[in-house]
Order: structure tokens, then C-alpha cells, then sequence
């Protein structure tokens, strides 16, 4: 006994009962035939809310709101369907039937609408019928995403390719998720894609966006906002909305709106949502935004009214390529009611259009009946207008798509199959995996030349139009294509604008500006403000030296240390070169003391040679006078390095013939005075003194004091001589060509040495101040070295503080004005005496004693 029981356990697992759960559920269209073809629609836009009582089983979920468009989508594949069966290339003596329902935009009724079409609910006796294959070969739909996600899981188990014709979220072309789903429109990825390429081609940088709450919207949207993010395009806000949600929520969006910086606003929705949102956008009169719409509702034509023109005019967006579609149009309008069960789907359309009502199944009459005269001829709605066959045409391809990969499993030639041992199928017992294989393959040329084949995710190839709403003289809204979109094409020729004038919000004729922050111009950096997207900064202005000279420039570039900004800071020039030269001004007079100095001095030495024997030239050792007009003209000649564009030996030799010069010069001076005191000692009594100070020992030591300072300008020169050197720290916009003294140590020994020798002078000479007047010239010493060392002392700070050209020149004032102290000092009153007073150029006159007043 017990054995009979697990055989007939055994049997009844090997080939199960199907036993249907639940009431049957009927289609609203169907048509019998050797393969049977499902099809899932939204012919209702929504379901009605109930509210379970728990006390019974929940009845059917009734739909409202009727899709006009997703009607003629569905006539669109019965038409196809009717013309492959008519067909002698396509199927020869094969009968394609179709089971169509509608899920009412619901995924519940989406899934449950996949649940009939897999299980064969017409059967009235189900406790013989076996589960053998499902009824079906393929389905067709859903519109939505995320029904077609539902449907798509639901079918998946039995390997049923689908089909859709509107569902565009990138998520279903996932192939581990969805191996069996196939679509004629393009994936929001491309669109996505291309609208964040449009939005930056106008220059919109800060964008509001909206989207539906749903797989469509939220996936759609999330591909935007990441490639949006690679092209520096930052959202302000990002709202979700569904139809489903309360008004607050909606009202809540139109508030964000309103209070928003943006201009531009992408909308990637459902049309069936953004019409809730229009109804507040509309009471709130919420205009002057550019609208960017994605194709699931620019192109509806249902939204295209007067009244929301005042919102939506002027919005660009991208919609799927327009198609003619030869006899739809009768076709369409062909269509009759039918009172028998499973094919009643047009008798709510009927009464809907006709505004009539249809009798009831138990022959109860009621008022305003269809009386059967009516006719969709005179019909003007989204259903029988074929202008916009955008998405109608993707199901009449989803038709033909199944039909070619039916034509090519049955025309399959033996050990040419793509089963197994290169095998074909039976044509009464094809299976939906089968078919399958075939659709991954599948490649036609539709009727109107598109070329139809699915790539490896399922996908067909990205091509969308650009379109623009517009308003004609007679006030109808028209979508304009101002523009293609072709994945197909190579990067960079992929998006192409037509020379078609676009309509912008609020009919301007410039393009809306929607930016954070203007554009920082060349000369300005970008300061990204703190706690805000990138596309929100501030313009700071490049420093002195840097520039930018390119928009939106993230840095400030520095120029070349030989280089300046200019003012606007938007390019680099070369600086300028400043040195004391012969040709300005200035130099042009230091040059002239200078030569006037060189002068002066030769004319007295030449007074002092040709007076040579006289008494006045004779007194206080006569070599020592020339050797120092000798010592001062070098003086005077010295300064002349100083001027001109600094070489290396103009370096070399301005700073050391300056430093041997002035100790010649203040070492004759020296001696003069020591003469002098020595002089009046010598007559004192007994005084032997002046055999020590003699010319010999007068010369030794003018020429000691000078080899000292030659011994340190060689070592100078040795060690770390002086060089010319480009200065370009003291100012930003000039170079200055100037000498390097090298060794700063050398180059104030020499100066420190030439100030000891001054102030020893200028102490010697003071004591003898007070000596007998006309032989004494040690006043005119004093007076010369006290004029020498006012004029270094003022020198030192003038010359650390003067910038540039003027540090070389204030130096070459010291020199001058030095020089010229001595040499009209201690030269000037004897050449008065020697050529305007000669009566006292006398032997006796240079005796005469005077005592000091």
C-alpha cells in the first residue's frame, strides 16, 4: 500500500496539476492563433484607492484616468500583427494570436497581468490540466520601468523574452538581473547623458531637478546628476514627486521652486506625474523657468494645452524619433466594442470618447446609450492623431522584432540550429526560450528604413531628437525638432543642432542664463565659497606677477621672473630694464659734472705748471699738489663707469678705481696737512722734526696710505669680485641692471678705509686751523674734508634707501660733490692769488706772520 502511494506520489511530481488559485482573469483584448503573443498596456493611468475591510477577500482593483496614447501603442502591434499574418515573407501559414492586458501604471497589476498570460486562466476545468509550457511565446510591455522590473522577475523563471516599447530606466539593462527583457527605446543612460551634454552646451551650469519617484525617475536621474557632475553642472535642489503623493508634498515642491536662484530645470518624469505638478505650478503662477523635459513627457501631446503653455513654453528636451506608420490611421479608426469575454478592452474607450454608455451583459438598458452611429472619424484625440507616432512606432517594432525571430527559429535548416547538436525547433512546440535566442539575434529594416537589432544589454541603438515647444500663428502647440542625438555617430559629431530658431521661456530670444556665479573673466581665479557647490565662487583677482588667461581659471599662473603681469592680468609682458644711462636726463648731467670736473682739474694742474716756480706753487711740497689734481681728475673720471648698462668690467673697475682714487686723493691731502703742523713745529727751537717729514717721507707715505688700498680692491677682485646683476625683487614691473658688490665685507673695507683716512685728515686739519693765515691752508682743508665727510655721512642712508638707477646715482653725487670740494677748497683760493692777486704770489707775502683774529 505504502508503495502504491509514493509511485503515485512520484507520478503526480512528474507532471503536476496545474491548479488555478483565485478568480480567473480575462483579457481585454485577445485573438486566437498558432502562437500566442502577450501584451501588457497602461490603458488606465491610475488606480482607484479602496481600503481593505478584512472581513473579506479584497475584490479586483479598479483603474481611472484613460491613456488615449497607450490605446493606439496597442492597435499599433495588433496592426503589425494583423499585417505579419497577411504576410507571405514573414511566418507563410502561421497565425499569430494575442492576449492583451492592461496593468493601469500599477506593478501589482503588472505582475498579476504576467501571472495570466503564464498561466492559462480561459480553461474552465483545471483538474486535468497538466503544467506543461506556458501559453505564451513572448510578451510585449510594459510602458513603465518599473512594472516592466515586476513583470521582468516575474517571467524570468520560465525564460519569456519581453519586449517593451516605452520602459527607458537603465537598470533593465542589467543582463544577470533581466537575461529575458528587451527594449525598442533607448535606456535613460544615453538620454541622461545627453541631457547633461545639452545643458552644458547652453551654458547652464546651476539647475534645479525633479524627478519621479519611481525606478524611471530615480535611476534616470541618478545618471543625470553623475554625469552632470563630470561636465561642472551643480544642482541646486533635486525634488521627487508621484502621483500618488499628497498635495502638501507637491505644493511643498512648487515652494522650492519659486524660492530657488536657478533658472533651468530638468525634468526626468512620467507625464502621468509631472501633470499633477503642473496643477500647482499653474495655481501658484510659477513661470520664467526653463523647462528641460526627458522624453517620457515632452513629447505628450496631452500636456501640449494653452494653459500649460504658460509653464512649459519654450521647454527643449529629447524625444524619440518621430515615424509614419502607412494605414495605422484607418486602422485605428476601425476599431469596434465587442461583448465577448476576453476581448471588451475598447468598451469603456467607446463610452469615454462617445460619452455614451454601452448596454450592460444582463441586457439592462440605461439612458444615453450608444446608439452605434457613432464614429472615430470625427474623433480628434491623442488616440487617433498620428502626427506623433514616437512611441506608438516601438510597439508596432516590438511586434515585427518577435515575428522575425520567429521567421528565423522556423526557418532554421538542419545542423544550422542554435540548439543543441545544431538542431531547430518543432514548430507546434516552440518554447519561449527558443525564441529567446533568436530575438538576441535579431536584425530587420522596418518599413520605414530604420534598421531594428538589440545589442548585448537588450538595448536598441541611442538616437533621440531634439525638440522644442512651440506656438504657431494659430495658436497651436507644435514640437519642433531643433536638434539629433545619435550614439551611433563618432564622439564629437554625436550631438548636432538644425539651424531652427528656439523658442526659449517667456519667448526670449537670447538663452536663459542659469549660473551660480558669472564666469570669472581672464585675470581672475575661481574662490569656490565655502559650504557651496563648486559652481558657486567668487572672482578674486590675480596678484601682482600671476595672471589668468583663460575663463573660469582655477589658479593664477605666475609669470617668468623676467616677466610681469599686466594690469588686467590676463598676460605676461616683459619687464622693463632700468640703469643709469647716458641718454636721460640724468645721467646725461652727472655726465656733464663729471667731464666739467675732469676739466677744471687739468686747467689747474696746468695753471699750477706753468706758475710752477712761483712761491704760492712751490709752498707745502708742489708735487703733492699735482699728484692730487692727478688723484681727482682719476676722481672725476672714475665716476663715468658708474654710467651705462653694468658689465662685468664696468663692475669691476667702477667700485675699485673709486676706492684707490679717493685714498690717493685724501693721502695728499693727508700729507699736505701733516706738512703744514709739522712746518710750525719745525720753528720752535731746537726742533729737528721736518727731517722726518720731507718730500721723500711725504711721497712714501701718500703711496703707503694707497697700497693698502689697492692690496684689499686685489684681494676684492680675487675672492668675490664685483658682477652686474639683474634685480628683480625691488620692483614687480622693472628689472634693474646694477652691480653686485660681491663681497659686502671688501666692499666696506674699502669705504671704511677711505672714512678713516677722512676723518684722521679732517682732525689734523682742524688742529691747524689756527696757524698763520697767509701760509696756512689748512682752513680750506678743514672746510673741503668737512664738506667730504657731510656728504658720505649723508650718503650712507640716501644710498641704502634710493631704489634702483637712483642708488647708483646718489652715489655718483657723493663722488662729484667730494671731489668738488676738494678741488675748490684747497685749489680755488691759490688760483685767485695766482691770477688775480700776483702781488701777493711773492716770497715775502707768503712770509708776512699774521696772527689769527
Amino acid at each position: 500500500m505504502l508503495a502504491v502511494i509514493l509511485l503515485a506520489l512520484l507520478v503526480r511530481a512528474e507532471n503536476p496539476l496545474c491548479s488555478l488559485w483565485g478568480t480567473p482573469q480575462l483579457p481585454l483584448l485577445s485573438k486566437d492563433g498558432d502562437i500566442i503573443i502577450g501584451g501588457i498596456f497602461s490603458f488606465h493611468d491610475n488606480v482607484l484607492n479602496s481600503k481593505p475591510s478584512y472581513s473579506a477577500i479584497p475584490g479586483a482593483l479598479k483603474c481611472k484616468d484613460i491613456n488615449f496614447r497607450e490605446y493606439q501603442a496597442a492597435v499599433a502591434a495588433i496592426y503589425a500583427l494583423e499585417e505579419i499574418n497577411n504576410s507571405t515573407e514573414i511566418l507563410p501559414g502561421i497565425i499569430l494570436g494575442y492576449k492583451i492586458y492592461d496593468d493601469c501604471s500599477s506593478i501589482p497589476l503588472a505582475a498579476n497581468a504576467a501571472m495570466a498570460l503564464i498561466s492559462n486562466q480561459e480553461k474552465e476545468d483545471h483538474s486535468e490540466a497538466i503544467c506543461t509550457k506556458a501559453p505564451i511565446i513572448a510578451i510585449i510591455g510594459p510602458s513603465g520601468s518599473s512594472p516592466s522590473i515586476a513583470v521582468a522577475r516575474t517571467v524570468r523563471p520560465f525564460q519569456i523574452p519581453i519586449i517593451s516599447y516605452f520602459a527607458t530606466c537603465a537598470c533593465l539593462s542589467n543582463r544577470n538581473q533581466f537575461p529575458t527583457f528587451f527594449r525598442t527605446i533607448p535606456s535613460d543612460y544615453y538620454q541622461s547623458s545627453a541631457l547633461a551634454q545639452l545643458v552644458k552646451y547652453f551654458g547652464w551650469t546651476w539647475v534645479g531637478t525633479i524627478r519621479s519617484d519611481n525606478d524611471y525617475g530615480n535611476t534616470g536621474m541618478a545618471t543625470f546628476l553623475q554625469a552632470a557632475q563630470q561636465t561642472g553642472i551643480c544642482v541646486e535642489y533635486s525634488e521627487a514627486i508621484y502621483r500618488t503623493y499628497p498635495r502638501e508634498k507637491f505644493l511643498k515642491t512648487v515652494e522650492v521652486i519659486k524660492s530657488s536662484s536657478s533658472k533651468v530645470i530638468v525634468a526626468f518624469t512620467s507625464f502621468i506625474d509631472i501633470e499633477f505638478l503642473l496643477k500647482e505650478l499653474l495655481l501658484n503662477n510659477v513661470t520664467g523657468f526653463q523647462w528641460v523635459g526627458s522624453e517620457a513627457w515632452i513629447s505628450t501631446e496631452n500636456l501640449a494645452t494653452l494653459q500649460s503653455f504658460s509653464i512649459f513654453g519654450g521647454a527643449i528636451g529629447f524625444a524619440i524619433n518621430n515615424a509614419e506608420i502607412k494605414g495605422l490611421k484607418d486602422y485605428l479608426l476601425k476599431i469596434k466594442t465587442s461583448d465577448t469575454p476576453g476581448n471588451m478592452g475598447f468598451n469603456e474607450f467607446w463610452e469615454h470618447t462617445f460619452s455614451c454608455t454601452l448596454k450592460t451583459q444582463n441586457g439592462t438598458s440605461i439612458s444615453n446609450l450608444c446608439n452605434g452611429s457613432e464614429s472615430l472619424s470625427n474623433v480628434n484625440n491623442q488616440y487617433t492623431d498620428v502626427t506623433e507616432l514616437r512611441i506608438t512606432n516601438n510597439a508596432y517594432k516590438a511586434m515585427y522584432a518577435i515575428a522575425y525571430a520567429l521567421n528565423s527559429l522556423f526557418s532554421c535548416s538542419e545542423s544550422a540550429g542554435q540548439f543543441t547538436n545544431k538542431t531547430c525547433t518543432n514548430k507546434i512546440k516552440a518554447e519561449p526560450y527558443q525564441v529567446l535566442d533568436y530575438i538576441k539575434s535579431v536584425n530587420f529594416t522596418s518599413k520605414n528604413g530604420e534598421n531594428v537589432y538589440f545589442d548585448k544589454y537588450g538595448d536598441p541603438v541611442a538616437r533621440y531628437e531634439l525638440i522644442n515647444w512651440q506656438i504657431n500663428k494659430d495658436g497651436v502647440i507644435k514640437f519642433v525638432t531643433v536638434g539629433h542625438y545619435d550614439v551611433s555617430l563618432p564622439e564629437g559629431e554625436q550631438f548636432i543642432m538644425n539651424k531652427i530658431g528656439i523658442v526659449w521661456a517667456e519667448k526670449q530670444e537670447k538663452v536663459p542664463i542659469s549660473v551660480c556665479s558669472a564666469s570669472c573673466q581672464p585675470g581672475n581665479r575661481k574662490a569656490i565659497r565655502k559650504g557651496k557647490p563648486i559652481c558657486c565662487f567668487d572672482c578674486i583677482p590675480c596678484t601682482e606677477g600671476e595672471i589668468s588667461n583663460m575663463t573660469d581659471s582655477l589658479d593664477c599662473l605666475r609669470c617668468p621672473v623676467e616677466y610681469h603681469s599686466n594690469e588686467r592680468r590676463d598676460a605676461c609682458i616683459l619687464k622693463e630694464t632700468e640703469y643709469l644711462s647716458y641718454g636721460e636726463i640724468m645721467g646725461l648731467l652727472l655726465l656733464t659734472l663729471a667731464l666739467v670736473g675732469t676739466g677744471i682739474s687739468i686747467i689747474v694742474a696746468g695753471v699750477f705748471y706753468h706758475y710752477k716756480d712761483t712761491p704760492i706753487v712751490r709752498a707745502n711740497n708742489s708735487e703733492l699738489s699735482f699728484l692730487l689734481l692727478f688723484s681727482l681728475t682719476l676722481c672725476f673720471l672714475c665716476s663715468l663707469t658708474f654710467i651705462g648698462e653694468p658689465s662685468i668690467w664696468s663692475c669691476m673697475l667702477r667700485h675699485t678705481a673709486f676706492g684707490i682714487s679717493f685714498v690717493l686723493c685724501i693721502s695728499c691731502v693727508l700729507g699736505k696737512t701733516v706738512v703744514v703742523l709739522m712746518a710750525f713745529k719745525a720753528r720752535l727751537p731746537g726742533s729737528n722734526v721736518m727731517k722726518w717729514f720731507g718730500p721723500t717721507q711725504q711721497r712714501l707715505s701718500v703711496w703707503m696710505f694707497t697700497l693698502v688700498q689697492v692690496l684689499i680692491c686685489a684681494i676684492w677682485l680675487i675672492i668675490s669680485p664685483p658682477f652686474p646683476n639683474r634685480n628683480m625683487k625691488y620692483y614687480k614691473d622693472k628689472i634693474i641692471l646694477e652691480c653686485n658688490v660681491g663681497s659686502q665685507i671688501a666692499f666696506y673695507l674699502v669705504l671704511g678705509y677711505i672714512g678713516f683716512l677722512s676723518v684722521i685728515c679732517f682732525v689734523l686739519a682742524f688742529l691747524a686751523r689756527k696757524l698763520p693765515d697767509n701760509f696756512n691752508e689748512a682752513k680750506f682743508i678743514t672746510f673741503s674734508m668737512l664738506i667730504f665727510c657731510a656728504v658720505w655721512i649723508t650718503f650712507i642712508p640716501a644710498y641704502i634707501s634710493s631704489p634702483g638707477k637712483y642708488t647708483v646715482a646718489v652715489e655718483l653725487f657723493a663722488i662729484l660733490a667730494s671731489s668738488f670740494a676738494l678741488l675748490f677748497c684747497i685749489f680755488a683760493p691759490k688760483c685767485v692769488v695766482i691770477i688775480l692777486k700776483p702781488e701777493k704770489n711773492t716770497k715775502k707775502g707768503l712770509m708776512t706772520k699774521t696772527s689769527p683774529k
